[in-house]
């Protein structure tokens, strides 16, 4: 027997207003016939496709460290650089710039909660890669 992971809850101080800024950079759905609304506690939202949830939980603790799990997402259409200059313009906190000189590498950001996520390059620049 194996089992499969049903969604991945997020902790949160604001549910629905972290839902909606992940729905953005995601270009994620909420379900229309339960949808999220401020003071809502719980928010779900999901891929396109269905075959990845998040939730997002409140809680009232503080984030003090390193999450021991965040988010590598790597740009469907457009460059690292550009995808980047993106999330910075939705309010996404540079943490550190962890990019090579050969085009490796990944740039450590935090969503505006301060939960670390990464953003990595495109599969298109790793086709173009060389060696």
């Amino acid at each position: 027997m194996t089992a499969f992971i049903s969604h991945t809850t997020v902790d949160s101080h604001n549910a629905y207003t972290q839902s909606r800024w992940w729905q953005e950079v995601l270009d994620y759905v909420e379900d229309p016939e339960d949808p999220n609304l401020p003071g809502h506690v719980e928010c779900m939202i999901f891929s396109r496709d269905g075959r990845h949830r998040l939730l997002f939980i409140e809680v009232p603790d503080e984030k003090l460290v390193k999450n021991r799990v965040h988010f590598d997402l790597r740009p469907t259409e457009d460059s690292r650089e550009t995808e980047l200059a993106r999330l910075l313009e939705l309010g996404a906190t540079q943490v550190a710039d962890l990019r090579k000189p050969d085009g490796g590498g990944w740039v450590l950001l935090a969503d505006p909660e301060g939960n670390e996520f990464c953003i990595l390059r495109s599969e298109a620049e790793l086709r173009g890669q060389s060696g």
